[in-house]
């Protein structure tokens, strides 16, 4: 662990002390070194929890998400030169800091096998977030949205740190693998039912449930590209594990508490597909897909078995890749045109016909066509939902038709058309973007050929 952890914090010196000309080539060059080191943590072990210290370990839950908040810092890095190209060199090394500060609480919120280690590290990521948005966001309305992003966070988190507090108490040790080995006491008091209620809702609000999902379109449209991708692709994914952590420590018989919950995220799922037909913003509409794909997610979690558990893992891969690659996309369009309206930025195929490609490839996954994993994830998902209970079909078939809709409306408002008469030139994409590009769709399209790497199974 502390191969990945120690190099991850000495990308602060060397962003500091880099001369200008150099800041970014070694910034670049040197998480991608640690991305790439991370992908050992991938490799097959006969043992349930490896790479075990006093405070972390890897597993099956957790393995797949490390190596995906490795990989994005580099990406992160590559997305957001074009916009600080004009800023003081002073900004440039602030932001990068703030990127690679909320790097190692990342994977601590991964890896930990500490409960209070967990929360510890699982709010600290909300303060770099913060300072991202508020600091570097597009629109005098950052402000609001950082407001949202905080108190919404704060308010459920509190509860949570009670009921950990609450747990330490009653069993003696919040040690995650000494907690799976305690025995649940049958009680189905109202102080079991509240404490597992506490311990899930900050992680609802966090991944995010229909509901509680409001700061998160705000939060998204905000933030600049990499606060965009970091919240899409990483902080989204603390919710959902979270959730999967928690769920298989709290008591079997109040199962009925779980029934609003999934039935909020299925009913969430459907409206939040709906709501994504009638956007006119861009980022607003890959933001709402977020809570469409992420309520999959949270009811998988919920009924616990281990085919849901794998569907949800896979997913959240799929889809931080997935919605990581559409808020790049809708950068470069938003650097050339200086507008997020759908209206004002259609027909852009022509200009540049290379994006068009990465448009419809990263369409085509964030529809879950055959044979990405994406597909896999939702039916995986979608056969344990429906072996749970059958009319959740009619819930998941709409939401998965309607994910359909609005993912061809955006590609053909985006791509096809007549060209706008205020938009006369545009610089062409340049060889960053399809790196930055190629980094997205290449472990999408090698994890088809291996999906046992992400599915939370036994390799």
């Amino acid at each position: 662990m502390l191969k990945i952890i120690l190099p991850t914090i000495m990308l602060l010196p060397t962003t500091l002390l880099s001369p200008t000309k150099f800041m970014w080539t070694n910034i670049t060059t040197h998480s991608l070194l640690i991305s790439m080191i991370s992908l050992y943590w991938l490799t097959p072990s006969y043992y349930p929890l490896k790479c075990l210290t006093l405070w972390t370990g890897t597993d099956q839950i957790s393995t797949p998400l490390l190596v995906l908040s490795c990989w994005f810092l580099p990406l992160m890095i590559l997305a957001s030169q074009g916009h600080l190209q004009h800023e003081p060199i002073t900004r440039k090394r602030m932001f990068i800091s703030t990127l690679i500060i909320i790097q190692p609480f990342i994977i601590l919120a991964f890896s930990t096998t500490e409960l209070m280690l967990f929360y510890i590290s699982f709010e600290a990521t909300l303060i770099p977030t913060l300072i991202l948005i508020t600091r570097w966001g597009n629109q005098p309305e950052r402000l609001n949205a950082g407001t949202y992003l905080l108190f919404y966070t704060l308010i459920s988190s509190l509860p949570l740190l009670i009921s950990i507090l609450y747990l330490h108490s009653k069993i003696g040790t919040l040690h995650l693998p000494l907690l799976k080995l305690h025995h649940p006491s049958p009680s189905n008091s109202w102080s079991s039912l509240l404490c597992n209620l506490a311990l899930l809702m900050a992680f609802m609000v966090k991944a995010p449930l229909y509901g509680l999902h409001l700061w998160l379109p705000k939060a998204h449209v905000e933030a600049p590209i990499a606060g965009s991708m970091l919240l899409a692709a990483l902080l989204l994914k603390l919710g959902g594990y979270g959730i999967m952590r928690i769920t298989l420590l709290t008591n079997t018989p109040s199962t009925f508490l779980h029934y609003p919950f999934l039935t909020l995220a299925l009913w969430g799922a459907l409206m939040t597909s709906s709501i994504c037909l009638r956007q006119t913003d861009l980022k607003s509409l890959i933001a709402y897909s977020s809570v469409s794909h992420m309520g999959l997610v949270i009811a998988a979690g919920m009924i616990q078995t281990q085919w849901s558990f794998s569907g949800a893992m896979i997913l959240m891969i799929s889809h931080g890749l997935t919605s990581s690659m559409l808020f790049c996309l809708a950068n470069t369009n938003y650097e050339r045109t200086h507008s997020r309206i759908l209206i004002l930025t259609r027909g852009l195929q022509p200009l540049l016909p290379l994006m068009a490609t990465w448009w419809f490839l990263a369409n085509l996954t964030n529809m879950a066509l055959p044979p990405t994993t994406n597909l896999m994830a939702e039916l995986t998902i979608m056969t344990a939902l429906f072996n749970w209970s059958s009319p959740t079909i009619i819930l998941t078939g709409t939401a998965t038709l309607l994910t359909a809709s609005y993912t061809l409306y955006m590609l053909l408002s985006t791509q096809r058309g007549t060209l706008p008469t205020h938009i006369t030139s545009s610089p062409n994409s340049n060889t960053r973007e399809h790196l930055l590009m190629i980094l997205h769709i290449i472990p999408m399209l090698t994890l088809i050929f291996k999906p046992e790497l992400i599915s939370g199974a036994p390799v």
